[in-house]
Order: structure tokens, then sequence, then C-alpha cells
């Protein structure tokens, strides 16, 4: 279970006042750019993060960071 960042802070983070997303889209991204993180390691040959962090924190950390965006069709 993940609980830093917040799951409510994700959120607000990926969206805007006038468009919010949603919990399902806040999974999508994260899942996504958690895939894109896996093969980057894979590619590089790294096995696990510094830390022995989970990829899925730090796609999480990214969204709330700014560095990923929601692209909406």
């Amino acid at each position: 279970m993940i609980n830093e960042p917040a799951v409510d802070d994700l959120i607000r983070k990926l969206g805007t006042e006038e468009n919010p997303v949603s919990r399902y889209e806040l999974c999508v991204v994260a899942s996504k750019r958690t895939r894109q993180i896996i093969e980057q390691m894979q590619s590089m040959g790294v096995t696990e993060l510094p830390g022995k962090q989970k990829e899925i924190v730090l796609a999480c950390k990214e969204i709330m960071s700014g560095k990923v965006k929601s692209a909406r069709d």
C-alpha cells in the first residue's frame, strides 16, 4: 500500500480544477509510467532501484513532482 504521496494529492496534482482526473485515470497513468521505468531498468541492466524503492512509488513521486502528466485523447 502506498501512503506517500497520498492518492487524493496525486489526483489533484494530475488534474485541474476545471478538469479533474478520476482514480481510474491516475491508476492508468501510474501503471504506464511504472512499466516505462521497468523497461528502462531492464535495458540498462539494473535489477533494483536505490534504497530498494519500488517502481510504482517512483512513478507516483514523479507524478507528484509534475514530471508526469496525463495525456487525454
